[in-house]
């Protein structure tokens, strides 16, 4: 039961004939408690009679979509610990005014309850009980526009939910060759939709330096997944770049464990775009998009790439490694180039767990995002908006970054990859390299690709994070530029 700002109850609620509680007696429960309806605030109100059941009083504020996503994903929490008590079935009213929920508040709800309930375990024991359904109640539900938004809301949180899936498995089991058939399982056979692998021998035609040199020292050969969804008469495409680096060593220049421990979560940029493509094939969206998913695992053997080499990528350039830990920006220009050269992008984005400098500035719930066009950056921090992904421009304009450029110089390469400090801004400076003039943006996940607990509709692990900001930004359309202002006379 959703409690507005100072502890207002639903409209519907008491002017119901036959509420299905009555409204004095949860007043005067809510009042005792105190929830005076602050967004997340709950109370579990025991309801008496010849079916005794308990209402989950939680605060709603004001009903924005924010504040609707926090009450959401407490009722969902607050009712799976009910679970095992015998509550199988929560049912989530969100008309909290004189107003009913329309489409945008209907999917975040419904996004909100499917990820919110998410988890992932592999254990010896029993899964803990979970709720059964979760019913999801408006007056609009009838409304075409509120259904499809449900619908919609469901497709996502299923797409979102493989990412997870893709991030939260061990790293023992999620090499390139698993991913790789994780991604042809789930995308071959989605109307639109066509997958190419490229192996080993693939790589090296196309002169894939980067992928090769990064995954060169592990027993799993590296791989690049291309999934693209092309409806019948869509126009541009749109390519997103997804760092998949399946576990990090650091290689030679190894990490210290502590530092090792979260690396499997290195390969979330591209567990994100292609989840993007799911969706965007299971929606039916008017806007083609294709994801390039570059798998490689970084490890230590004889033939790991080392400080000193020097790589040469798809479009030709080349870097000098200072650091084989700095491997993210190195199969990413790849991606990059691949996408340019061969696949005839009009638009670039790429998405990585790229640098702990960006986690530093940011923390923990913000991703990092550079843009080389305003309009691609509106467009997407619009996106992220609804959402409900936090994003931070970054500059990347040349009178703010032009100076740090000379930190990429080589005197053997065309650039290194380890240019210093500010780590986040020179990695995305490298990276503009090899966009060739294209709109770009890129989107540093470090931060929120994993989570610590339980905050919203994320749970602790792997997030999904940005799978759902590029997913609007495909359902608007993939807009790169700022629309033309209207002249009048």
């Amino acid at each position: 039961m959703p409690v507005g700002a100072k502890g207002a109850l639903p409209a519907w609620l008491t002017a119901a004939a036959e509420p299905p509680v009555d409204p004095g007696f949860l007043a005067g429960a809510l009042a005792d408690t105190g929830n005076g309806g602050k967004p997340g605030g709950i109370t579990n109100v025991p309801v008496p009679g010849r079916r005794p059941r308990t209402v989950v009083a939680v605060g709603v504020g004001d009903a924005t979509v924010p504040e609707l996503r926090s009450y959401v994903s407490v009722a969902v929490r607050r009712s799976q610990t009910l679970a095992e008590h015998g509550a199988r079935r929560l049912v989530l009213p969100l008309d909290t005014g004189a107003a009913p929920a329309g489409a945008d508040e209907v999917r975040a709800a419904v996004e909100t309850a499917l990820l919110a309930g998410y988890r992932f375990r592999e254990t010896s024991g029993p899964h803990p009980v979970r709720l059964a359904a979760v019913t999801v109640v408006c007056a609009d539900a009838g409304d075409p526009a509120v259904a499809r938004a449900g619908e919609a809301g469901q497709v996502t949180a299923g797409s979102v939910a493989w990412a997870r899936d893709l991030v939260n498995t061990p790293p023992g089991t999620a090499d390139p060759g698993w991913l790789t058939e994780q991604a042809l399982g789930r995308l071959r056979g989605l109307p639109g939709v066509t997958v190419t692998v490229l192996g080993p021998a693939e790589l090296a035609f196309g002169g894939f330096g980067g992928v090769l040199a990064v995954g060169g020292g592990s027993a799993s050969p590296p791989r690049v997944v291309v999934a693209t969804y092309r409806p019948a008469g869509g126009s541009g495409h749109p390519v997103l770049v997804g760092k998949g680096v399946t576990f990090d060593t650091g290689g030679i220049s190894i990490k210290p464990n502590a530092g090792m421990r979260d690396m499997k979560t290195d390969m979330a940029g591209a567990a994100a775009v292609l989840a993007v493509v799911d969706a965007a094939a299971r929606l039916g969206l008017p806007t083609p998009v294709t994801a390039v998913a570059l798998l490689a695992e970084n490890t230590v053997s004889g033939s790991s790439y080392r400080p000193a080499d020097v790589v040469r990528h798809v479009d030709g350039r080349t870097t000098e490694v200072l650091n084989t830990d700095a491997e993210g920006r190195l199969v990413l220009a790849d991606g990059l180039a691949h996408a340019r050269l061969a696949l005839g992008a009009t638009v670039l984005v790429d998405v990585a767990t790229l640098t702990g400098a960006v986690r530093t500035a940011l923390g923990a719930r913000t991703a990092g995002l550079y843009a080389s066009t305003d309009g691609l950056a509106d467009a997407l921090l619009t996106a992220a908006g609804h959402a409900g992904e936090p994003f931070w421009r970054m500059p990347l304009a040349e009178e703010h970054v032009g100076h740090l450029r000379a930190q990429l110089d080589s005197a053997v390469a065309d650039a290194n990859n380890a240019p210093g400090n500010p780590g986040s801004t020179t990695a995305a400076l490298f990276l503009q390299a090899f966009t060739g003039g294209l709109p770009w943006a890129h989107l540093d996940i470090a931060g929120p690709a994993r989570s610590g607990s339980d905050d919203a509709e994320l749970v602790r692990g792997g997030t999904g994070f940005a799978a759902r900001t590029l997913l609007r930004w495909v359902e608007a359309g993939a807009p790169a530029e700022l629309p033309e202002p209207v002249v009048t006379d």
